[in-house]
């Protein structure tokens, strides 16, 4: 029965060409549509969980409060005192690590040098995460200081091959390490990832203030994990105040599973109050409404040409064949075109999937090898397909044998128009809703862009100050000038484009004593911060070589002036980590997190000690590559160990736009698919009414009528459910477009001209579509309507 069945089927498909092409081009894009965006879902779903044990493993996070025990953020920064507790005074806890880091780092051997991402860890990092070990023995990688535990790729890229044990590299051109482990590379989506590992050991002993123990120096992070059965909010408890009892500083401490992280970083009053997953929300809720949308379809274009199978049904149903059997027959057919569809959907996505991948910046891959995957194709199919073909096989089924064959009234009758004009309703409510969140999404970006940044964006390069450019950083900068490559140089302690640093207990005339809770974000920096980064001075000076006592100065932003309520700030004098300074300037705030939110007040400071980073500001009378050359033979010179590795600070600025980045493109890419196939079940929906219809326009013709009246009546009818699908559509989205506004502090809105476009946009394109069919059955040839009667 069924090999009979499927003849059948594959004779309908064959004998239908059109309908059955646009069924499976459309079922196609959306199958591929909703396997692009699950791909994606499911990487983001993983994010810290392809450990075994992952469900036990928790990261320690920070409640900062102030003087009255209002909670004013959440971090993930500890002090490195908080291991050796856990471990030795927290039952359950099984192993505990910290971690630091230095950022990219040179690793060498006597052919090759690289700057590779670079991790100091305690040995339990390694029973925690349970890497894959190619080479080595994970329980005792890390014991010796003077060890390194290497990603396949960099043992690759440093000896071409992974049989690299007891072989030696240098750290820094400084420290000889040995090779003690190789481990497969590290998924992208895992919070902690690294191209070198070292132990803990070591690190104490590159910097002295790693090696004393601080419950208040939030510099690295802790990961915990739990022996299983253990209560959490035991734990909890008991490490709450661990901060207070041991410093002054107003702060808790608590264990949040490492797994939630990603997804659930957001913290309101110490509580995770959601982050990322809301986007999974969103790209499912799109993945199924694009697969629904597609659905959609087949079931318009399978009853649009009921009229021709009616009578195949009628003669099955005398002689003899019952409704299941029809079913069953119908099903058949939608399997066989789904089938077809998700062939095409899975060449469109391998197609597809390095372009995809490039717009998000990720990497994406099928693993056509995981049982999993083809189970979950298996079930797509049958999924789709019995949603696909179910409304057609019982609509189709369900006709009078009699009233068919004696032609007898229309088989539209056996099921209300209501149930159709809902779903087309449906389909455009969906898509209207996508065009609104792209073209907010998109406002938004343009808004946070054209935000004023506070500094020289586009006129700045910077790099780390690595190795000799320490020590030689006078003579970088002198022959820089020289040369004309650059008009201003300057060392800092981070990057202008990226927050780091933090601090409080800063004391000023007048404070409160609460007022030493107030955090404020903090730079080291020299000379000619200033004019190296176009930072706008309200009042005062830049530190200059000609006041010595530069030496103990601070510059304030102007939110820090109010902050602290000073009149006159420039001359005040103030504690900066318990040492007097004297301000010397006031600067304007600039953007140094994220451009979404308010940054903290800001605190300058001179060092020369404190440093890691140098800017430079590009000489605009050279062009870009003639600077760069300068620059990357002037650093070679004096820094011969260590690549060259310039990066445009408005490059730096551009990343923290990436997340809702990602979401325009996503809903710019798939919101435009959605309307397309809900355009191809419009088409659908406009054939079905136009074939139900045909011999009342050829009486209205022969009568008569005009083509455009004839194209009135089809039309307006379906611009009646697209305008419904606008008066649904517009509020649903605009409600929850506002929510996704609301959660930032910087932020536009959605006006009047962002609803019309995409209403009058809607309109147009639909009208269009409709307007084919209509054309086509206005202008059709009465007689071939009529000739039988």
């Amino acid at each position: 029965m069924f090999r009979l069945n499927l003849k059948i089927a594959w004779r309908n498909v064959w004998r239908n060409k059109t309908s059955s092409l646009i069924n499976i081009i459309g079922l196609a894009i959306g199958l591929a549509s909703c396997l692009l965006l699950l791909l994606y879902v499911n990487y983001e779903w993983r994010f810290d969980k392809q450990f075994k044990g992952a469900d036990q493993v928790y990261q320690v996070m920070t409640n900062f409060e102030d003087a009255n025990g209002k909670i004013t953020g959440t971090g993930d920064a500890t002090g490195n005192a908080l291991v050796a507790f856990l471990q030795e005074k927290i039952p359950g806890v099984e192993t505990a690590a910290r971690i630091g880091s230095v950022g990219q780092s040179l690793i060498a051997n006597k052919e090759n040098s690289f700057k590779r991402e670079a991790r100091f860890a305690d040995p339990g990092i390694l029973q925690i995460y349970q890497y894959e070990f190619i080479q080595g023995n994970p329980k005792t990688a890390l014991n010796d200081p003077r060890s390194v535990v290497l990603t396949e790729q960099t043992a690759k890229v440093l000896f071409g091959t992974t049989d690299v044990l007891n072989k030696e590299v240098q750290f820094d051109n400084k420290t000889a390490l040995k090779i003690t482990g190789v481990v497969k590379d590290l998924p992208a989506n895992m919070s902690n990832r690294f191209d070198l590992l070292m132990p803990w050991t070591f690190y104490e002993t590159l910097f002295d203030w790693v090696k004393d123990p601080s419950w208040t120096n939030f510099n690295w992070r802790t990961i915990v994990k739990l022996t299983p059965g253990t209560n959490i909010d035991q734990v909890n408890a008991k490490i709450k105040n661990l901060i207070k009892e041991n410093s002054t500083t107003k702060a808790e401490s608590f264990l949040f599973p490492l797994a939630d992280k990603h997804l659930y970083g957001e913290f309101v009053n110490g509580k995770s109050v959601g982050g990322n997953i809301e986007k999974i929300y969103l790209f499912v809720g799109l993945a199924l409404g694009i697969l629904l949308i597609a659905c959609i379809n087949f079931m318009n274009m399978a009853t649009a040409k009921s009229e021709r199978r009616a009578k195949e049904v009628g003669i099955k149903k005398t002689i003899g064949a019952n409704r299941t059997s029809l079913v069953a027959q119908f099903l058949t057919e939608s399997m066989l075109l789904t089938v077809i569809a998700v062939l095409i959907s899975v060449v469109i996505v391998e197609t597809t999937l390095p372009t995809f991948n490039h717009l998000l910046n990720i990497k994406l891959s099928i693993n056509y090898h995981n049982i999993s995957y083809w189970l979950g194709i298996i079930g797509v199919v049958l999924i789709t397909g019995f949603l696909s073909g179910s409304y057609p096989a019982l609509y189709l089924s369900s006709f009078n044998p009699i009233q068919i064959l004696r032609r007898k009234g229309s088989s539209a009758k056996k099921l209300p128009f209501t149930l159709r004009q809902f779903l087309v309703v449906g389909q455009f409510c969906f898509a209207i809703m996508l065009i609104i969140a792209t073209m907010v999404i998109y406002k938004q970006i343009q808004f946070i862009k054209n935000r004023p940044v506070g500094y020289d964006i586009n006129s700045i390069v910077e790099m780390q100050q690595d190795g000799e450019l320490y020590d030689k950083f006078e003579v970088f900068k002198s022959e820089l000038i020289k040369k004309g490559a650059v008009t201003s140089v300057n060392q800092s302690s981070g990057s202008i484009s990226h927050d780091g640093s933090n601090f409080w207990n800063f004391e000023w005339p007048g404070m409160a004593e609460a007022d030493k809770q107030i955090v404020f974000n903090q730079i080291a920096t020299s000379y000619d911060f200033i004019k190296t980064n176009g930072v706008k001075l309200l009042a005062g000076r830049d530190f200059s070589k000609n006041f010595a006592s530069d030496s103990a100065a601070v510059m304030l932003s102007s939110s820090a002036v109010k902050q602290m309520n000073l009149k006159t700030p420039v001359g005040t004098m103030v504690k900066y980590h318990g040492n007097d300074a004297k301000v010397v300037g006031v600067f304007d705030d600039f953007i140094w997190g994220s451009p979404y939110y308010r940054d903290r007040p800001m605190v300058i400071a001179f060092s020369k000690d404190w440093s890691g980073n140098i800017t430079m500001r590009l000489n605009p009378d050279n062009s870009l590559s003639k600077n760069i050359e300068i620059i990357t033979q002037v650093s070679k010179q004096l820094n011969p160990a260590y690549p060259v590795d310039i990066k445009f600070v408005n490059e730096l600025y551009a990343e923290k736009l990436q997340g809702e980045k990602i979401l325009g493109t996503l809903s710019n890419l798939f919101g435009g698919l959605a309307i397309f196939i809900s355009c191809l079940g419009l088409f659908g929906l406009a054939a079905y009414s136009a074939e139900q219809r045909t011999k009342e326009f050829g009486v209205r013709r022969v009568l008569g009528a005009s083509v455009n009246s004839i194209m009135n009546l089809l039309s307006v009818s379906f611009m009646k459910m697209v305008l419904i699908a606008v008066f649904i559509g517009v509020p649903v989205a605009c409600y929850f477009m506002n929510q996704w506004l609301s959660h930032f502090e910087y932020k536009t809105d959605i006006s009047w001209s962002i609803v019309l476009t995409s209403v009058f946009g809607t309109m147009i394109i639909a009208f269009a579509t409709v307007s084919v069919q209509s054309y086509r059955a206005a202008t059709a040839n009465p007689v071939d309507a009529l000739k039988y009667e």
